[in-house]
C-alpha cells in the first residue's frame, strides 16, 4: 500500500496529528522541510506524493529496479509511480526536500513541456549530482520556496510551481554530465514502461480523441513483448494484474470527468474507448458500485 501524506507525517513527526486531520486528497498540497535521516534506515515503498530532495550526505538510493551510490550532493526526484528507499551510510545527513500531491500538479505539466522530466518519467535518471555552485543555487531556491509557502498570498501555489520548475531545469542542465552506476532488471523495466504508457494517456481532455491503448494486448504490442509476458512481469512487480491496473486508471479518469467536467456521459464513454453508453455504465458500476449518473449527481460544477 502506498504511503499517504498523513502517514508520512506520522512517520517523521509522530506527535503531530494536525496534517492527518487537515489534509485532503482533493485539494492541492505542498510543503517543504529540512532533511534528516536515521542512520542505516531503509524503507522501500510507494508514496502517494511527489518528492524533490537535495541530499547532502552519503547513502544508497534504491528505486524500481536500480540502486545508486550517492556519495556527493545531489538532487533526487521521486513520483507516486516508482517505489524507492534510502539507506544512509554517513551519519551526517542534511539538505532540504519538498513534497506535493497530484492535485498540486497542473494537467498541462504532465502532458506538456515537463512530461519528459525526471519528476514525471517512470524511467530515466532520478539522481543528479551537484557541484558547490549548484548546491548554493538549489539551497537558495528551497529558501525562497519555504518563505513563499509561509505567506498567505492567494497565488502562492503558482509561485511555488515556478520554483519547482527551476529545480527541475537545474537538474536537466546537468543531464549530459550526470553519470553513475546503476543495475537494471529487464522484467522490472518492462513493468515500468507499461505504467508509464498507461499514465501518459491521461488526462483525456478531448472527447473526440479516443483512448489509444485499452487492453493488455494493446500495451504488449506497443512494448514489443508477448501479452502473457507483460501480464507476468506486471503482476510480479505491482501485485496487480495488467487488466486491473488499466481498469483502475480508466475508472479514475471516468470519475474525474463525471465530477469535474461538462462532458456528457456518452462523450466520456466514447473518449475512453467504450463502444456504447450501456457497456460504459456496466463497466463503471462493476468497479465503483455506482452508475455514472449517480456519480454525476455529486458533481461540484
Amino acid at each position: 500500500m502506498a504511503e499517504s501524506i498523513p502517514q508520512f507525517y506520522k512517520r517523521i513527526q509522530p506527535d503531530n496529528s494536525q496534517p492527518a486531520t487537515s489534509y485532503s486528497r482533493e485539494k492541492p498540497y505542498f510543503n517543504i522541510f529540512s532533511r534528516a535521516c536515521n542512520f542505516g534506515t531503509v524503507q522501500f515503498s510507494y508514496r502517494e506524493f511527489y518528492k524533490v530532495t537535495l541530499v547532502i550526505g552519503v547513502g544508497r538510493l534504491y528505486y524500481a529496479d536500480k540502486w545508486i551510490l550517492v556519495d556527493r550532493p545531489a538532487l533526487m526526484f521521486s513520483n507516486p509511480l516508482v517505489p524507492y528507499a534510502w539507506e544512509s551510510i554517513s551519519e551526517e545527513q542534511n539538505g532540504m526536500f519538498c513534497i506535493f500531491n497530484e492535485q498540486f500538479v497542473l494537467p498541462e505539466e504532465k502532458s506538456g513541456s515537463l512530461a519528459d522530466t525526471p519528476l514525471f518519467k517512470v524511467t530515466g535518471d532520478k539522481v543528479f549530482f551537484l557541484n558547490e555552485e549548484q548546491v548554493a543555487k538549489v539551497l537558495d531556491i528551497y529558501a525562497q520556496m519555504k518563505a513563499e509557502n509561509e505567506t498567505d498570498y492567494a497565488g502562492k501555489f503558482d509561485v511555488l510551481r515556478c520554483y519547482l520548475h527551476l529545480l527541475i531545469h537545474t537538474a536537466l542542465k546537468m543531464q549530459d554530465s550526470n553519470r553513475y552506476e546503476s543495475h537494471p532488471n529487464a522484467s522490472q523495466r518492462i513493468a515500468e514502461l507499461f505504467i508509464e504508457l498507461l499514465d501518459r494517456q491521461f488526462p483525456v481532455t478531448d472527447p473526440h480523441a479516443v483512448l489509444a491503448l485499452r487492453t493488455p494486448a494493446d500495451y504488449a504490442n506497443r512494448l514489443s513483448v508477448h501479452v502473457n509476458h507483460l501480464n507476468k512481469v506486471v503482476k510480479e512487480v505491482t501485485g496487480k494484474t495488467t487488466s486491473a491496473m488499466i481498469a483502475e486508471r480508466v475508472v479514475k479518469e471516468c470519475t474525474q470527468h463525471l465530477l469535474h467536467s461538462h462532458l456528457s456521459i456518452s462523450e466520456i464513454a466514447y473518449s475512453l474507448g467504450f463502444e456504447s453508453v450501456a457497456y460504459f455504465s456496466k463497466f463503471y458500476r462493476k468497479h465503483t458500485g455506482k452508475s455514472p449518473s449517480e456519480s454525476r449527481e455529486q458533481s461540484i460544477i
